[in-house]
């Protein structure tokens, strides 16, 4: 990820409603969801307020909208979060690797694979 990039990213986020929104989608996962969860998660926020916060963060590369129906579906994009992550610790250490093992840490993905996938 290059620099304006990555400035593109970070005043995405650098809104409440928008990091809480990119938080949600992660959590969310690859299937994403409807716009209208959406809104209802943001406290019950009106759809063109949801629009104009969905808009500005596909616009930076964080979230992604396909149509399936009648409903929108967004998503995260955590290939360009993963970047904006890289980007920041990109220079980290200098050759003391005990520096980012914190954030190596923090970066360990907690889910257990699902060991039955139709449970």
């Amino acid at each position: 990820m290059d620099e304006a990039r990555a400035l593109a990213a970070f005043g995405a986020l650098s809104q409440e409603t928008r990091l809480r929104i990119v938080r949600l989608l992660v959590e969310a996962g690859p299937g994403g969801l409807p716009a209208g969860a959406i809104g209802a998660a943001m406290d019950g926020a009106s759809s063109s307020r949801m629009s104009f916060h969905l808009s500005h963060l596909e616009q930076a590369g964080l979230v992604a909208s396909r149509r399936e129906g009648r409903s929108i579906l967004y998503s995260a994009v955590y290939p360009t979060l993963s970047g904006l992550v890289a980007f920041l610790m990109r220079d980290c250490c200098q050759g003391h690797p005990e520096v980012c093992a914190p954030a190596i840490a923090a970066l360990s993905c907690a889910c257990e694979p699902n060991e039955n996938p139709h449970a």
